[in-house]
């Protein structure tokens, strides 16, 4: 497992790997990179009907000394399957329902999709923005504003630039007829990157109308900014990078942001110290953001995410380079927030639900992490304190994009490829 998570993160650094030894007249040789790259094609299929078990870190506290312990646990309490409703989704990436059943698909390369009484719509929505669509970059998350009926007003998250400087917007704009209309960025990134990693980009809504999105930290070294890794940005208050940030539906900045009046920090910030958060859910019976944070070589993270923390990236992590060496020697530090999980080797995660329906009422309270590399779903239970007491594997065999309960109390899933497929979980009734 570990060589699948360190060569497919690989494949994905690949044209970076290009970059830098062009721009760096590296003497590597490029067949060596080719080779490396090559081996990460190599992905683990099998399926099974019923959860299996699964190894990984817990926290056993949110803060300071936590201790770490191994959970092990299987659950073959309640049979599942797994329906296919699409395919030929060219590397689907995010899904949002409209209030009259209707979902709403982004493709990374740039394409917004409808799927109507059960159908793909052959015709893309018009008025979509030009996006970046290279490495990790393109079209991203979509959102449907809470009053959308009243308002018609959709989201997005995509990245914009080239290759040389670019970085993550937020667009909102008016769905009628199939178009995109007035659309309006609301957000962009104070800086401009080079490369294609880390644009973070998952949009929750609060409880009080505002929204909350992610933003990566860059990515990776050789990439620099101002003489340093632009991974420390993550640091830097007075950068959007590596951070959540949370914003009114017009995107103005809400006065109780908890740097909202600062000198020293970006007024949209919400919370800092982040890699690159592709999964974001809200449990709104008790108001709690959960996010699933990619690491670099292990170390990914689940967290519980509050206004104003730090949550340690670069200083403190799990992570190593992808070289092997430390990153930092630290795992925690008093007064910064330690994740609730920790996973090593890295499940790669991205997509994240809270189950609150009543279709698989076993699994209320529970959280859905997906996981590109380990191909599955993580089912985890929390207790009251929002601590993780169990965690569980739902095989997909596909690489996981994207996992949403929908309005039947059933979860769906998007799955990374050039042949994407929308998956849907339903339980089998005896």
């Amino acid at each position: 497992m570990f060589k699948y998570n360190l060569f497919s993160k690989l494949e994905r650094r690949l044209p970076d790997i290009f970059y830098y030894f062009i721009m760096r007249r590296s003497t590597i040789l490029f067949p060596t990179a080719i080779a490396i790259a090559l081996v990460g094609t190599i992905s683990c299929t099998t399926q099974v009907k019923l959860e299996s078990s699964t190894v990984t870190q817990t926290q056993s506290k949110s803060r300071g000394n936590s201790s770490v312990s191994n959970a092990e646990n299987i659950d073959s309490t309640l049979d599942y399957r797994k329906i296919t409703l699409v395919e030929n989704l060219e590397h689907p990436w995010s899904l949002a329902w409209l209030p009259d059943g209707e979902i709403l698909i982004t493709e990374r390369p740039g394409r917004l999709r409808i799927i109507r009484d059960g159908n793909l719509d052959q015709i893309s929505i018009a008025g979509v923005p030009q996006v970046f669509a290279m490495g990790q970059g393109g079209l991203l998350d979509v959102s449907v504003h809470p009053r959308f009926a009243e308002n018609r007003l959709i989201y997005l998250t995509y990245s914009q630039g080239d290759r040389s400087g670019n970085r993550t917007r937020i667009a909102r704009a008016r769905l009628e007829n199939n178009t995109l209309g007035d659309l309006r960025v609301i957000f962009e990134v104070s800086q401009s990157k080079p490369g294609a990693q880390h644009f973070g980009s998952r949009i929750i809504w609060l409880a009080d109308g505002t929204l909350v999105a992610s933003i990566g930290d860059g990515g990776n070294p050789p990439i620099e900014f101002n003489g340093e890794f632009i991974r420390q940005q993550a640091q830097n208050r007075n950068s959007h990078l590596g951070k959540v940030i949370r914003l009114n539906d017009d995107g103005s900045i809400p006065s109780n942001n908890p740097f909202a009046t600062s000198k020293d920090a970006k007024p949209a910030l919400w919370s800092y110290g982040h890699r690159n958060i592709q999964g974001m859910t809200l449990d709104p019976t008790r108001n709690r953001v959960w996010a699933t944070e990619h690491g670099s070589r292990g170390g990914d993270e689940l967290n519980l995410i509050e206004r104003g923390e730090n949550y340690g990236w670069p200083v403190v992590t799990h992570s190593r380079e992808y070289s092997g060496g430390l990153i930092s020697p630290e795992t925690s530090r008093p007064g910064l927030v330690d994740p609730k999980v920790i996973w090593t080797p890295s499940i790669a995660p991205s997509g994240l639900a809270f189950y609150n329906g009543d279709r698989f009422p076993q699994w209320r309270g529970n959280l859905f992490a997906g996981g590109l590399v380990s191909q599955d779903i993580r089912r985890i239970e929390l207790d009251e304190g929002g601590n993780v007491i169990a965690q569980h594997s739902i095989p997909i065999g596909q690489r996981v994009r994207d996992v949403r309960q929908g309005p039947d109390g059933l979860l769906y899933i998007l799955t990374d490829d050039q042949n994407g497929q929308l998956i849907r979980l339903e339980p089998i009734v005896e």
